[in-house]
């Protein structure tokens, strides 16, 4: 059952600590004490794989819930919201995560059940390294073109159009993509097969595609992080990343072209308008292909963390609960500061609601934004 207190304001230290006393009273239930157990009754880990994109938002968490709770660890390995996905359905994770929502195929292939669990949001950008130049803007034409290989300069005219106070180079462009299976990568196709049919026809969408093969010209990395420094070390480079990466690593990134015909800065409000365009459905599940509003910045995705239903160690399920209710209540402000987007209060509470069944002697809190203010 989901438990929303009244507003007030509390310091978030000693409502933080409320929570973390109720949650080792409850672990502390689960099982016989020892002389070697610790208050909690023993030590519970739990371990998760999958997307890039939340990584360093998911770590930072972690960190966070490991020093309030120093019995409850959980690691995350990285490895791509593909790989996550594969990790989870065979049950080698406790948890998986990905930038795409499982689909009902994949789902029905779990037998202890999936609860599909959003737990931030960002945009994904389009940065670039090309020294003096900055303030770019790319109309839909002109980043489809760039990805799939039929604009190969930066001062095509079709560039040039939309930035005529740039002095932009005679100078080949080269694409930097994933080059692993990647929830980012099927969020951004899924958006170009949106805007173009030449793209959906030739290219289509999924977590990993066919790029063109122009040698030199389009370059793999691994990860949002292999993106990240490749574009770093190479001028003349432009590639898809999460904003939180490009901003955190100081990339320059373009204004892209929305459905309203406005060119859009990817940074925290233009993504909480296009948050703010699409509902959330009762199974949260939800892909932003090409969302409306004048405001909206045009390639925003959730992430998700992918649970079991069922977990048959009961110490397991209840951090499992704990770690989410950490990620909706402290989590939602570390977003803020790492380049990712806080959920809206709605999400919240539909996101608590589910991940309650998941140990029924654990109720999830949600706290008022300013209880995280001392």
């Amino acid at each position: 059952m989901l438990e929303i207190p009244k507003l007030r304001r509390i310091p978030f230290f000693f409502t933080f600590s409320l929570s973390i006393l109720a949650l080792i009273v409850i672990l502390g239930a689960c099982g016989d004490k020892t002389d070697d157990d610790s208050s909690i009754g023993g030590k519970v880990t739990l371990t998760g794989a999958g997307a890039s994109f939340p990584a360093p938002l998911y770590q930072n968490w972690f960190v966070q819930l490991n020093r309030e709770i120093p019995e409850l660890q959980v690691n995350y390995q990285s490895i791509g919201s593909g790989a996550g996905v594969e990790q989870f359905a065979i049950g080698t994770v406790d948890f998986g995560a990905s930038d795409v929502a499982m689909t009902d195929k994949e789902i029905a292939k779990v037998s202890r059940g999936v609860i599909l669990l959003p737990m931030t949001a960002g945009s994904i950008v389009m940065a670039y390294n090309l020294s003096g130049v900055k303030g770019l803007k790319l109309s839909r034409e002109a980043y489809v073109g760039i990805m799939q290989g039929s604009i190969t300069n930066w001062n095509d005219p079709k560039i040039i159009e939309v930035n005529p106070n740039l002095t932009l180079p005679s100078q080949p462009i080269t694409v930097v993509h994933r080059s692993d299976g990647s929830g980012t990568t099927e969020v951004f196709t899924k958006h170009l097969s949106a805007i173009s049919s030449e793209w959906k026809t030739i290219i289509g969408k999924g977590k990993s595609v066919e790029w063109p093969t122009i040698k030199g010209k389009f370059i793999g990395g691994k990860g949002n992080e292999g993106v990240t420094t490749t574009i770093q070390q190479n001028e003349g480079t432009i590639g898809y990343i999460e904003y939180g990466y490009a901003k955190n690593n100081g990339l320059t990134m373009a204004a892209l072209e929305n459905s309203s015909g406005n060119y859009i800065e990817p940074n925290d409000e233009s993504a909480k308008h296009t948050l703010e365009s699409v509902t959330l459905p009762d199974n949260l599940r939800a892909f932003i292909t090409d969302p409306k509003g004048k405001q909206s910045y045009p390639i925003v995705s959730y992430t998700w963390i992918l649970a079991y239903k069922q977990y048959e160690d009961p110490k397991k399920a209840i951090a499992m609960e704990a770690m989410v209710e950490h990620a909706l209540n402290y989590g939602q402000e570390a977003s803020k500061k790492l380049g990712y987007v806080s959920l809206p209060p709605s999400v919240k509470e539909k996101v608590a609601a589910a991940a309650d069944v998941i140990s029924p002697d654990y109720t999830i809190e949600l706290r008022k934004a300013d209880s995280f203010l001392d």
